[in-house]
């Protein structure tokens, strides 16, 4: 049985939870492969909002198992916050939550780096979410970070004392910001204890022996492909490899073992913090994008920036990852515009192309557009795909000629049951 993989196109935020939770119905697990508590998949349903930043979002789909991978970086007091919003919920989590012992901890240290190291670049500031994930990753990376499986070992405290020192000597060199140390370990120490009672596991024998008995299961990404530590818009880029390459690495698991790849891209564009956007919009249509879409981070609040869909953008994601399903999420924010423009080309260079420059973040990008007649109706219970307007109908044909990649899901509003299939397209390996 092979691993799906649910992945985002951009630069995240383009409505993984939502999707992750409803094709969860049809898997036995879904396994988080990549990212830290700077991911934000926010779930809607039965008129409650639930944001999960650790915790996979297939946790709301009863007799479900989920698996936080290797390839995640937890932060152990937001792993507690998610677990007492879901007992809140009535959410059964104890037996169905795995995490990989493999997985790497971010210690109030890292959070503490993070900070200092994004005041001391000043004008330079790359947008980090500040949740201590790029330096959990740069100790996995220099050999001293600490697991999850560390917990169980006896030495445990006189790990993270050793690691402590080395990240407040390194604190002395930067910035002082604020900081309460003290509280934050406080913290931290009371919610290793929660992190102690879930299911500690060897993540690569246990996912490995649940495709040997021919289990379906889901591999979720976080943030978004442009944002990919190698192939992103470096440096202005997360830690960890987001696109399909990581779920290898970030489970456990070989290369044949993935199945279909369901890319994610919103009917727009959208960018938090830093860093390059060809198609970003300065003015009211921008606004207008950013407003009607309720565009601020699910996980920093922070607003985000806004801009016509990028195709030369997506054909590049879309290569790297292999994508075989597009799923085009928050449809329902251009119903009100009267045009609808998608980015077809660059121009830079004094060339027009459809590939990135390797400098996209020096070399000023133009966008050439195509324009098309917007619908201006509401999407509201529309249950099937011919149901939609036809100047819907017809952006969508465009992305898919365009793309080369079937649209296969198609989302109409917040809410998990407003998604509309293309049942003859659907690929049923999902």
């Amino acid at each position: 049985m092979a691993i799906d993989v649910i992945l985002g196109l951009q630069w995240g935020d383009e409505g993984k939870g939502k999707i992750v939770d409803y094709l969860a119905q049809g898997y036995d697990m879904v396994a988080r492969f990549q990212g830290g508590p700077n991911a934000g998949h926010t779930l809607k349903f039965d008129g409650h909002k639930f944001v999960l930043h650790t915790v996979p979002s297939g946790i709301f789909r009863k007799n479900l198992l989920n698996l936080i991978g290797n390839g995640v970086v937890i932060d152990p007091i937001t792993l507690r916050g998610e677990l007492d919003t879901l007992r809140s919920a009535g959410c059964e989590y104890q037996s169905r939550l795995l995490v990989s012992k493999k997985a790497h901890l971010i210690l109030p240290t890292h959070r503490y780096l993070d900070a200092a190291s994004e005041a001391a670049k000043g004008q330079e500031k790359i947008g980090s979410t500040l949740k201590g994930i790029g330096p959990a990753y740069m100790d996995k990376t220099g050999r001293n970070g600490l697991r999850a499986g560390d917990i169980q070992l006896d030495d445990f405290r006189d790990r993270y004392e050793s690691l402590k020192r080395k990240h407040l000597g390194l604190l002395s060199a930067m910035p002082e910001v604020e900081f309460d140390l003290a509280g934050e370990e406080k913290k931290w120490f009371d919610s290793v204890e929660v992190l102690r009672s879930l299911q500690l596991v060897d993540g690569e024998y246990f996912i490995n022996q649940q495709l040997k008995e021919g289990k379906k299961i889901l591999a979720e990404g976080a943030q978004g492909s442009m944002l990919d530590i190698d192939f992103g818009t470096y440096p202005f880029v997360t830690s960890s490899n987001t696109i399909t390459a990581g779920v290898c690495s970030g489970l456990g698991v070989a290369p044949q073992t993935i199945g279909q790849v369901i890319g994610i891209t919103k009917a727009y564009c959208t960018r938090v913090g830093g860093g390059p956007f060809p198609t970003e919009l300065f003015d009211e249509t921008g606004a207008a994008l950013q407003r009607e879409g309720a565009e601020f981070g699910a996980t920093t609040g922070r607003p985000r920036r806004c801009g016509w869909i990028d195709l030369p953008q997506l054909k590049y994601t879309i290569m790297l990852n292999g994508v075989t399903q597009l799923a085009v999420t928050k449809i329902d924010v251009l119903n009100k515009f009267e045009k609808i423009k998608t980015a077809e080309k660059y121009r830079y260079n004094r060339q027009t192309t459809d590939q990135l420059p390797f400098d996209i973040c020096g070399i000023p990008v133009e966008p050439v557009y195509a324009s098309f007649p917007g619908w201006q109706l509401s999407l509201d219970n529309i249950a099937d795909y011919e149901g939609l307007p036809e100047a819907a109908k017809t952006f969508l044909d465009e992305l898919e000629n365009q793309l080369k990649v079937p649209v296969t899901m198609i989302s109409t509003g917040p809410d998990r049951s407003s998604l509309i299939l293309k049942e003859s397209m659907v690929r049923h390996s999902l």
